[in-house]
């Protein structure tokens, strides 16, 4: 069990890597902006950290039974963070308003694109580490 525990773990890190990056590359490139979305993080250590950690908290999703193939799971856990960002982090944490919609009209689809990001990355990782 604890070598389960460790796989979903670091599946969620590697998904939380990718899922910063690619906010970071959309911040960067100038695509959150065009949407009219006020996301476009640095990729530092202080705001990278915490996200990795709670990614990788998140991976113990993957120790639910579900059928289907990498993708669909990911896709399918990534609602649970994804609930979370929109409705606590945002209005509660941040004072983003619901949603995070102070940052933006489109911010709820980014958010859900990313943490698909986040899903399937950590899922396709836990499949090539564990053949699951």
């Amino acid at each position: 069990m604890l070598r389960r525990l460790s796989l979903v773990f670091s599946a969620g890190c590697v998904g939380a890597l990718a899922n910063s990056v690619a906010a970071w590359v959309l911040g960067r490139a100038g695509i959150t902006a065009a949407l009219g979305v006020s996301i476009a993080p640095a990729l530092t250590p202080g705001w990278l950290y915490p996200r990795i950690v709670w990614g990788g908290i998140w991976g113990a999703l993957f120790l639910l039974p579900l059928k289907g193939g990498p993708a669909t799971r990911g896709i399918i856990w990534s609602i649970g963070p994804t609930l979370v960002q929109l409705f606590v982090v945002f209005p509660y944490k941040a004072g983003k308003g619901m949603m995070g919609l102070e940052l933006g009209t489109l911010t709820p689809l980014i958010v859900v694109i990313l943490n698909i990001v986040w899903g399937i990355a950590a899922a396709y990782y836990l499949k090539a580490t564990d053949g699951r």
